[in-house]
């Protein structure tokens, strides 16, 4: 079984505001890919875009430091969109929203966005853990950089990292598998050439079971069972991203 966020609010998506109701977003699926997420395809304001949807069900709760949905908490489902180049909107959260509504989404959900061609999509797997990528290197650096890069207005170009696995992890876990994805992130970038840490917008989403009266697995750093898994999956699904970007 199945990147400060706002929280979710428990009935769903925030509701579309009037300025925004009635704007065209049309979608169709187009796969359905082994890690059980859906590439779909939409025409948004004369855009020709792509967006992945994982419709979890009950039972899984999610990790995320999505602009929707973001944090520690059941999920019922994660959208990853592409947004054209240049955004323009100041209200991400509504916008996916909006792309949520057109999808059926219902109930709590997370969503990430990038103005990488989602199409393009990566994917490792190791041990049952499932890592999906999108990878949009166009404006990239280090993370501790000095004040006047930090300054920089940052476009959605994005590393967008989404792990599915069939293990419950208890809260500190959750965090700890954020972490290892992260570092794995930065290796494999490292092995692929690039000069980089990622970008200034990259988000990372883990979905797992919601643990039972064991409180789940305690570990998810990289030398444990499941942090192994995940940061092997991540290493391959972000290595082959970046060398195809």
């Amino acid at each position: 079984m199945i990147g400060g966020a706002r929280q979710p609010r428990e009935d769903g998506p925030p509701p579309v505001p009037p300025s925004h109701q009635g704007c065209a977003i049309r979608s169709v699926r187009l796969q359905l890919p082994a890690q059980r997420g859906e590439l779909r395809d939409r025409h948004e304001d004369g855009h020709h875009l792509h967006h992945l949807v994982w419709r979890l069900g009950p039972g899984v709760r999610v990790c995320s430091s999505a602009v929707l949905g973001g944090g520690i908490g059941p999920r019922d489902w994660i959208l990853n969109a592409q947004v054209p180049g240049g955004y323009p909107r100041l209200d991400p959260d509504r916008h996916l929203a909006e792309i949520a509504v057109s999808e059926g989404l219902t109930g709590p959900g997370v969503g990430l966005m990038t103005a990488a061609d989602v199409a393009a999509y990566t994917t490792g797997h190791d041990g049952g853990v499932t890592a999906t990528v999108t990878t949009g290197l166009g404006v990239r650096g280090w993370a501790a950089a000095p004040d006047v890069e930090a300054a920089t207005p940052h476009r959605p170009g994005t590393v967008n990292i989404v792990l599915t696995l069939p293990a419950a992890l208890s809260d500190a876990a959750l965090v700890n598998a954020v972490a290892t994805a992260t570092e794995a992130k930065v290796q494999a970038l490292l092995d692929a050439g690039l000069d980089c840490s990622g970008t200034p917008t990259d988000a990372v989403c883990v979905a797992a079971p919601q643990p039972g009266p064991d409180g789940g697995e305690p570990f998810a750093g990289p030398r444990s069972t499941w942090g192994a898994r995940i940061a092997r999956a991540v290493h391959t699904a972000v290595r082959a991203g970046a060398r195809l970007s």
